[in-house]
């Protein structure tokens, strides 16, 4: 697999490592992406690019970051989920810009591509899961948060990655509705004016519980920034399957316009865990299908977060199952991209 050549940059006095003002899209290389990762419909009769997977780090938190990489090239993987954290890439290190440059050169050495994953549940708070968050009543504890994503969109940059996920967070008891959405787009303001400035995607994640829970959440984001152009989005199949209307291939369908990075494991309708494939309730063909269909490029990364105990058993049991299910799916009519559904 190729990836553009990382130039090792000289980092700049606010720690980053700097020399990727435009960005790194794997629309260069893969050619299914325009400058903000936003998908491409495949031309008229021309065979779909096969699907590009990856496994989380969060799911192999037991490993060094080396050995977790270099685990995933072996087993055939196009790619890796990076979260950012303090056992891995620590985003908060004095020397992250070199941590970084180091982590460049080994993923190309190794030739992984790779997204950046903000979840980290104690990175920022140890006592306090996911806190602060983007909903904090605290302006200072929201702009930790806004901090926290505005270095992950430049380690992004530094490492070439496709996008930078991030989520919302659950809204603050005795915080109304209406105060917790503009909490939400007043944080990300500078986090996507970071992203425009590199060329990374924000890839927002509608999570079960949180405020932005699902597709028609992340659409009322977009209409509240403005549509803006490096504002995407982060759809995780699972959850498709936990609370969405549609069944998950639609919700790929529909989300098609929108979207910029893959997060993919089974689940259970009503059920927010979650599962290794097999053990959920998900029909992975036509979800796999749907998704080659829209012309989507970047990575699809197995997301098992509270499976590290056994970490490189379900890496090496995911990727083979993807494959297989993906093989599996029936011919498409040319030029299927997603369409923009009565959701958004």
């Amino acid at each position: 697999m190729s990836r553009n050549p990382h130039q090792e940059p000289d980092a700049g006095a606010d720690g980053h490592a700097g020399g990727h003002a435009g960005g790194h899209t794997d629309g260069d290389t893969h050619g299914r992406s325009d400058a903000t990762g936003r998908p491409r419909p495949n031309r008229d009769g021309a065979a779909p690019r096969p699907l590009r997977f990856g496994y989380g780090t969060n799911g192999l938190a037991d490993l060094r970051l080396d050995d977790a990489l270099a685990l995933l090239a072996d087993l055939g993987y196009d790619g890796v989920g990076l979260t950012l954290d303090h056992m891995h890439l620590d985003p908060l290190a004095d020397d992250l810009a070199a941590r970084t440059r180091r982590v460049a050169h080994r993923l190309d050495a190794l030739g992984l591509g790779v997204t950046v994953e903000t979840g980290a549940r104690y990175v920022l708070d140890p006592r306090r899961k996911h806190g602060p968050s983007l909903l904090d009543p605290d302006p200072d504890d929201r702009a930790r948060r806004a901090d926290l994503l505005v270095r992950a969109v430049r380690v992004a940059a530094d490492l070439g990655a496709h996008a930078v996920h991030c989520f919302s967070g659950i809204t603050p008891a005795g915080t109304d509705e209406d105060t917790a959405w503009e909490r939400l787009a007043e944080s990300l303001s500078p986090v996507l004016d970071a992203a425009a400035t590199e060329g990374v995607p924000l890839a927002v994640e509608p999570e079960p519980g949180h405020l932005l829970a699902t597709l028609a959440d992340f659409h009322r984001l977009r209409r509240t920034l403005g549509d803006r152009e490096h504002l995407g989005l982060t759809l995780d199949i699972g959850h498709c399957q936990c609370l969405e209307p549609l069944p998950p291939a639609d919700c790929v369908r529909a989300a098609a316009p929108w979207l910029r990075h893959v997060q993919i494991e089974d689940m259970r309708r009503g059920v927010h865990e979650h599962l290794p494939f097999g053990d959920g309730e998900i029909d992975f063909p036509p979800v796999l299908d749907a998704l080659a269909g829209t012309g989507y490029q970047g990575l699809t990364v197995v997301e098992l977060p509270r499976h590290s105990h056994a970490g490189p058993h379900f890496a090496e049991r995911s990727l083979p199952f993807l494959r297989e299910a993906a093989a599996a799916t029936p011919p498409r009519p040319a030029n299927r991209s997603g369409e923009p559904s009565a959701t958004h």
